[in-house]
C-alpha cells in the first residue's frame, strides 16, 4: 500500500492564465481565500508534504508555508513542466499533481488513484469521470513514481506537450469517479463566479 507519507502533493500554478486574461489563476478569489489555498488545504490532509508549482508573484506563493517550485524549463509549455518540477524536486517516491483551478477535487483523491496504481502495477495513475461534457479522463490529477523524470524530461525535449499522451506512453492505470462536479475547472473570470455561486 502507497503510504500517504511517501506522496508529495504540488498544486499546478504555473501557467499563463490566458483566458483568465492573464491573471495568475491560483491567486483568484474562491470564497474569501486564493484557489491556492483551498487546493492546498483540500490536499495536505491526503499527503505527506505539499508544494507548489508557480512561475509569477513567488514571493507571494512562497508565504503559503510550502516550497514553490518553477517550471526547470523555458515558455510555459504546460502542466507537463510543472510535473517535471515536482519529479526534480520531490523527495518522496511518489507524486501527485492538481491544478490550482479545480477546487472540489475528491479528498480522497489520493487513496483511490494509489489503489488503481497498486491494482494494475502501474507507473502512474490518472483520474476519469464519465459525468464531465469534455473528456472523459482528466490526466492532470496525476499520481506518479518519481523516476519517470528522464523519461518525461526527454518527451518535453522531443517536443512534446500533452498529458495525455505523454501518460499513455508510461504502464498507466485509470481510477474512475463518479462525482463530476469535483473536477470542474474554472478558465475565466466568469466560470469562476459561477460555480461560486453553485458552492456557497
Amino acid at each position: 500500500m502507497i503510504a500517504a507519507a511517501d506522496i508529495t502533493g504540488l498544486v499546478l500554478c504555473g501557467g499563463r492564465g490566458s483566458r483568465m486574461g492573464g491573471l495568475d489563476k491560483g491567486l483568484q478569489d474562491w470564497q474569501g481565500e486564493p484557489l491556492v489555498r483551498r487546493a492546498l488545504d483540500r490536499l495536505a490532509p491526503q499527503v505527506g508534504r505539499c508544494a507548489i508549482n508557480a512561475n509569477r508573484n513567488l514571493d507571494r506563493y512562497a508565504t503559503f508555508s510550502v516550497p514553490v517550485w518553477p517550471d526547470p524549463v523555458e515558455d510555459f509549455p504546460g502542466p507537463l513542466a510543472g510535473f517535471l518540477a515536482g519529479l526534480s524536486m520531490c523527495e518522496t517516491p511518489w507524486l501527485l499533481t492538481v491544478p490550482c483551478d479545480a477546487p472540489l477535487f475528491p479528498r480522497d483523491l489520493a487513496a483511490r488513484l494509489a489503489r488503481a496504481v497498486e491494482a494494475e502495477d502501474a507507473e502512474l495513475a490518472i483520474a476519469s469521470c464519465d459525468g464531465l461534457s469534455d473528456e472523459r479522463l482528466q490526466p492532470v490529477f496525476c499520481l506518479m513514481r518519481r523516476g519517470l523524470q528522464a523519461e518525461l524530461h526527454r518527451y518535453l525535449d522531443e517536443g512534446g506537450r500533452k498529458v495525455e499522451r505523454w501518460t499513455a506512453r508510461q504502464r498507466r492505470a485509470v481510477a474512475a469517479f463518479d462525482e463530476a462536479s469535483a473536477f470542474a475547472n474554472v478558465n475565466t473570470p466568469a466560470e469562476l463566479r459561477l460555480l461560486q455561486a453553485g458552492h456557497d
